[in-house]
């Protein structure tokens, strides 16, 4: 699975760089989780209730977050993170690769745990995790949402949104994702043994590739460059954290 995960980016690499577009980056990889989630479980078998559990949760998450990314991206007609690393074969390849080895390690807890021999019957590890689940689940698309709705709003035409859940933190959508797959984790935990363990660090890789390297870093420096030397963002940086809400 890991390395067809890689196969996979390799080839909607090229024809997306010979074409110069980056419309079916998002989506490719969201075709990746689903294909391959349901590959594993196919092969394995689906008598195990927390199989179907793990296999659920990933598709769920994978097709709602891709087909909002692709319909995003048709919208605006393109993603200005690749405006520059798509004329570069090595640079534009590399995110490709990059995409993989985020599809492998994130995935890894359920895709370890559905193909696992143990089989462990359904137990409150499993209700812990869907609810961690649930609960990340619901903050990233309802922060989805509110961005989109504010942006869809000519008013706000080159404005930065500060209501909703982005009162609240500035990158809720990114500490749900961080959320849910704790969830995950928490729920394969049980069938993992020996070197199984190893799939935990899911949810360790997705903090650290949003919080130090592809997300918040990124949006950050953008949303400086921006409205860095605006009052008011200012006071939205200054009185918002980063990634964990504060309470009201």
């Amino acid at each position: 699975m890991v390395a067809a995960a890689f196969v996979v980016q390799w080839l909607v690499f090229i024809p997306s760089f010979l074409t110069g577009t980056e419309r079916f980056f998002d989506l490719t990889a969201s075709l990746t989780y689903t294909g391959l989630t349901l590959i594993t479980l196919l092969v394995v078998g689906s008598g195990d209730l927390r199989r179907v559990l793990l296999a659920a949760v990933v598709l769920i998450w994978a097709l709602r977050l891709g087909t909002f990314l692709f319909a995003r991206v048709n919208r605006a007609g393109a993603d200005d993170r690749f405006d520059e690393i798509k004329k570069s074969l090595p640079r534009f390849l590399t995110v490709w690769t990059v995409q993989g080895l985020w599809v492998s390690v994130t995935a890894s807890a359920a895709w370890i745990a559905i193909s696992s021999s143990t089989q462990v019957e359904m137990d409150a590890f499993a209700v812990i995790g869907v609810l961690i689940w649930a609960a990340g689940f619901a903050i990233e698309v309802i922060a989805d949402r509110q961005k989109s709705a504010f942006r869809a709003d000519p008013a706000n035409r080159g404005r930065f949104i500060s209501t909703g859940l982005w009162s609240r933190s500035r990158h809720p959508n990114y500490f749900g994702e961080i959320v849910l797959w704790i969830g995950v984790a928490v729920i394969a935990f049980p069938a993992l043994q020996g070197w199984q363990l190893v799939g935990l660090i899911s949810p360790i890789f997705v903090t650290l590739l949003l919080t130090r390297v592809s997300g918040v870093p990124l949006l950050e420096a953008k949303a400086d460059a921006k409205w860095g030397d605006q009052a008011d963002y200012q006071e939205y940086r200054r009185t918002t954290p980063v990634l964990v809400p504060k309470p009201r």
